[in-house]
């Protein structure tokens, strides 16, 4: 298993914008792909504008699957205009 920790800085005024087009995104990701066995968006308590998504895929090819697929990429074309900075992705390798 794969898993994926995606930190994502959101601009003043555009939490619902972001958070639209996240869910939007999200549904299709849920609804497509079987590999992606978590795909949740989270907001932090102590910091309103970061927002965290948590990612588990069954494999690396589902893991790569999903970031290219076209609902991803018009998802991420959709989100860049409400985003602070760039999102900081960190991959991480399941301990069984």
């Amino acid at each position: 298993m794969i898993g994926v920790v995606a930190t994502l800085k959101v601009q003043d005024g555009k939490h619902a914008a972001f958070e639209a087009a996240f869910l939007d995104m999200a549904a299709k990701v849920k609804a497509n792909e079987p590999g992606c066995l978590v795909y949740q968006l989270t907001r932090s308590r102590t910091h309103p504008d970061t927002y965290k998504v948590l990612e588990l895929y069954a494999s690396e090819d589902a893991a790569k699957h999903h970031g290219s697929t076209d609902y991803f990429k018009a998802g991420g074309a959709l989100l860049a205009p409400t985003l602070a900075a760039r999102p900081e992705i960190e991959y991480l390798d399941a301990v069984a």
